[in-house]
Order: C-alpha cells, then structure tokens, then sequence
C-alpha cells in the first residue's frame, strides 16, 4: 500500500499545538505520519481514517501540553475536545480507546472497535523502531523511517522521561 505523505486533519492539530511542542515538533509529527501509515495499510474508508488520524495526532501529545509522562488522560481529553468541537462526538469512545490502549502489552481483543489493537500494534511497531514489528513488514516500516525520518523523537522520550522521573 501507498505511503501517505499529506494529511491535512493532522497537520491542521499539529500546528494548533505547535508553540507547546516547540522544538520536537518535527520528531512527533514523523512519529505520528509513521504510526497514521501503518495503521492505513488496510486500505480504510474515509471514516475510518478519521479515526486513526484523529488518534495518532493527540496519542502522544500530552507529553507536551501537559507538562507529563502521565500523559494519556490530557491526551485522551484533547482529543475529545478536538471531535466534540465538530460534531463528531460519536467516535470520541473509539478514538480515546485507541489513545488510551496504546501502550498495553496484550492484545485488545476484548474491545469493539478492531481500530483500537490495530493502533496499539502501529505504535508498537514504531515505538520499537521495528525491532518488533507486530505483522507489519520491515520493508514497509524501513519505508515509513526514511519517508519520516526519527529527527530525535525516541532520545528526547528518553531525555524527558529522565527528567520526569527526577521530579
């Protein structure tokens, strides 16, 4: 499948948060287009997309809003915001679900919506810099990583988790 370099929903949020970010934008925003790519690989409709592209700007993003490391309720929160602003209030349970889940170690099977496992497995597979790839192809994720390059991205979760940590 087709490598997704221009999505418009995503960097519409990103740039609303782009003075929190400040200078990791770049390395999130990669990271966001590589986990939005991999989840796109089983040619979604339109809602679908919505979704996932939803989830993959916000699942990380309060890291910087935030302040936090503890980030996954002020992200999950944002991104209920973000859908109940346009009227898409339907889809905040899946789409909060996919950001709250991302980091669980088992599968998701015991959700309703299948978006939210493949969102785990997505972030998974980046997150692990394709070490483990969770079904997804090494070439795809080689792809998406040159496309996207890290800019940084997993030595500044390391940097920042210190520092929380220190807290």
């Amino acid at each position: 499948m087709d490598v997704t370099q221009d999505l418009p929903r995503i960097e519409e949020i990103l740039s609303a948060f782009r003075d929190a970010i400040g200078r990791d934008f770049t390395a999130y925003r990669n990271h966001v287009y590589r986990v939005a790519n991999l989840c796109f690989e089983n040619g979604d409709d339109d809602g679908d997309r919505q979704k996932i592209e939803v989830a993959a700007a916000f699942h990380d993003l309060g890291i910087w809003t935030a302040g936090t490391l503890d980030y996954l309720a002020p992200s999950e929160a944002a991104a209920a915001r973000y859908l109940e602003e346009r009227e898409r209030g339907s889809i905040v349970p899946e789409v909060t679900a996919m950001i709250a889940q991302h980091h669980r170690v088992r599968p998701c099977d015991d959700f309703p919506w299948p978006l939210v496992e493949r969102f785990r497995r997505a972030d998974i597979a980046d997150f692990s810099l394709g070490l483990v790839p969770m079904g997804h192809s090494r070439e795809r994720i080689a792809t998406l990583k040159r496309l996207f390059p890290n800019a940084g991205f997993h030595a500044r979760l390391v940097q920042l988790g210190s520092r929380w940590m220190l807290r």
